[in-house]
């Protein structure tokens, strides 16, 4: 996850999303909509759509650790979670 001053890009495998607006923290959690794009191996077709899904991502960051959660349905019924330490780098196979 790479953090910006107007939002963020996060890499999962296979996939990538974003954050469409500043992360600011209250009381170490944010909540923020974003973009959720699956990737697939293989070329990119011409005209393929890069617009993805929309999301609302949910992290708790507590100084050294974020738990980043994202729901396409925006309710948590089909959260995703995922944790992330400040400073690491994570291991991550992209879809070939």
């Amino acid at each position: 996850m790479e953090v910006t001053e107007s939002g963020a890009r996060v890499e999962f495998v296979c996939a990538h999303g974003t954050m469409g607006e500043p992360l600011i923290l209250k009381d170490g959690r944010f909540t923020v909509p974003g973009t959720f794009v699956r990737e697939r191996g293989g070329p990119t077709r011409e005209g393929e759509s890069e617009k993805g899904t929309p999301v609302k991502y949910r992290g708790e960051f507590d100084g050294e650790r974020l738990t980043l959660t994202f729901s396409v349905a925006g309710d948590g019924s089909d959260a995703e979670t995922f944790s992330l330490t400040r400073g690491t780098q994570g291991r991550l196979i992209k879809c070939k």
